[in-house]
C-alpha cells in the first residue's frame, strides 16, 4: 500500500535529512574557518589593544600580532630605549615597514602602534587590507591608566595630563577615519571582543 511505501522510504528522508544538516554543518565551519580580512586595532597608548587583539585573535582562530612588540623583539629594546638612544625618526621608519608587511599577510588581528595610524601610509593600507577598529577611552581613565606605565615614551611624567590630552586631541580626528569606533569606557572586555567580532562579521567577513 501507499502507507507501506512511505514507511520505507522514510529513513530515507531521516538519512537525506541527516547529510543535509551534515553538509551545512560542514559549511558553516568552513565558512568560520575561511581566510579573511585582517581586523586592525587602533588607539591610544593604554586602551587595551593588545589584550582586547589577544581575545579576538582566539575568537577568530586568527594569528594575533602586535606590532610594538614585533620592533622590540627585532632591536632588542623596548620602545622606549629605541626613542631614547635612536630617535623617533627611527622607530617610526621601522614602524612603517612591519606594519605594511604584516597587513599583507591574511587572517591576522593586528594591534597597531598608537601612532601608526596617522602615518598615511599606514592608514591606507590598514583602510584597504583589513577592517579596522578605534578603541576609545575617556581621557580621565587614559590618564589614571598611564600614570601606572613609565615605559611610554611620549608622556612626560612631570605633566602627564597635558600631555595625554595633547596626544589625544592632536590624533583623535585621524583615529576616527578608522572603519568602526568601539567607546570602551562602560564596556568590559568581553563586551568589546562581542561588538566588534558583531561589526567584523557584518563587514562582510
Amino acid at each position: 500500500t501507499w502507507l507501506s511505501v512511505v514507511f520505507k522510504l522514510h529513513p530515507f528522508w531521516i538519512n537525506l535529512n541527516l547529510i543535509n544538516k551534515t553538509y551545512l554543518w560542514k559549511i558553516k565551519i568552513k565558512k568560520e574557518a575561511k581566510v579573511g580580512k585582517n581586523l586592525t586595532l587602533t588607539g591610544m597608548m593604554g586602551v587595551g589593544k593588545s589584550t582586547i587583539g589577544k581575545k579576538l585573535a582566539k575568537r577568530l582562530d586568527y594569528k594575533f600580532v602586535d606590532v610594538d612588540k614585533i620592533i622590540e623583539a627585532e632591536e632588542g629594546l623596548s620602545i622606549n630605549s629605541i626613542f631614547k638612544s635612536k630617535s623617533e625618526s627611527y622607530f617610526r621608519k621601522i614602524e612603517n615597514d612591519i606594519t605594511l608587511s604584516e597587513l599583507k599577510k591574511e587572517s591576522t588581528v593586528i594591534a597597531l602602534g598608537g601612532g601608526a595610524f596617522l602615518n598615511n601610509t599606514i592608514r591606507r593600507s590598514a583602510k584597504k587590507l583589513s577592517v579596522s577598529f578605534w578603541l576609545d577611552v575617556p581621557i580621565h581613565e587614559l590618564i589614571r591608566r598611564l600614570k601606572k606605565n613609565n615605559q611610554r615614551p611620549l608622556l612626560s611624567k612631570k605633566n602627564i595630563t597635558d600631555t595625554v590630552k595633547k596626544i589625544y586631541f592632536d590624533r583623535k580626528k585621524t583615529y576616527n577615519e578608522a572603519d568602526f569606533k568601539i567607546k570602551c569606557s562602560s564596556l568590559k572586555s568581553d563586551q568589546i571582543v562581542s561588538r566588534i567580532l558583531n561589526l567584523y562579521e557584518n563587514a562582510g567577513n
